[in-house]
């Protein structure tokens, strides 16, 4: 559907421009000039939450359809790529939860002063050997390795990781320790042999 283009005047456009002229008149052309954009960074995305080159592929494709259909509905409220980051990240939870059943524990949302000890979590998860940590986070739910990729790999603030998930910040924070403590746990259950 969407293939590579020649170069013509839409390149020079930012993507809020083109989003904005889309908006008025739908034209693939014009909408490949941001496929080419984003193709690359969302297929990436796809592929560190599936761990599967085919799969990734597949879903790329999908969300870049789901987004050409739903473009009247972007409200110019957030970046373009942060609204196409969204639907790449809800997607692929989507997806990636259809494929295994979901855990029935749920997130306490509150925050209890003084009883964590966040920073030093996050030393810790920094500090695991890189090539362990990875499988550890292979192995993780989607929504806690989708989380943990956000945080570490893709390096979104937390107010951006709030705005992908439409939650608030203390939920956001809470879910992120969760995440990393799920994933200190299994780091320990699979690797009993480091202190």
């Amino acid at each position: 559907m969407f293939s590579k283009r020649s170069k013509n005047k839409d390149d020079a456009l930012n993507d809020e421009e083109l989003v904005s002229a889309l908006q008025k008149h739908m034209d693939t052309e014009r909408f490949g000039v941001l496929y080419d954009r984003y193709t690359t960074k969302v297929y990436q995305k796809c592929l560190g939450m599936t761990r599967d080159k085919d799969l990734a592929k597949d879903l790329t494709h999908d969300i870049f359809l789901k987004a050409f259909m739903n473009l009247s509905k972007f409200d110019h409220r957030s970046k373009f790529g942060t609204w196409l980051y969204s639907i790449t990240y809800n997607y692929c939870l989507d997806t990636l939860r259809k494929g295994q059943r979901t855990r029935s524990e749920e997130i306490d949302e509150r925050i209890e002063d003084g009883v964590i000890d966040d920073q030093a979590y996050e030393a810790k998860l920094l500090g695991l050997r890189a090539d362990r940590l990875d499988l550890v986070i292979a192995q993780l739910d989607p929504s806690d390795r989708a989380l943990l990729l956000m945080k570490y790999q893709e390096d979104l603030s937390v107010k951006e990781i709030m705005e992908v998930m439409a939650l608030q910040e203390s939920a956001v924070k809470m879910r992120i320790l969760r995440a990393r403590e799920r994933a200190l746990r299994l780091y320990v259950q699979l690797y009993p042999e480091e202190p």
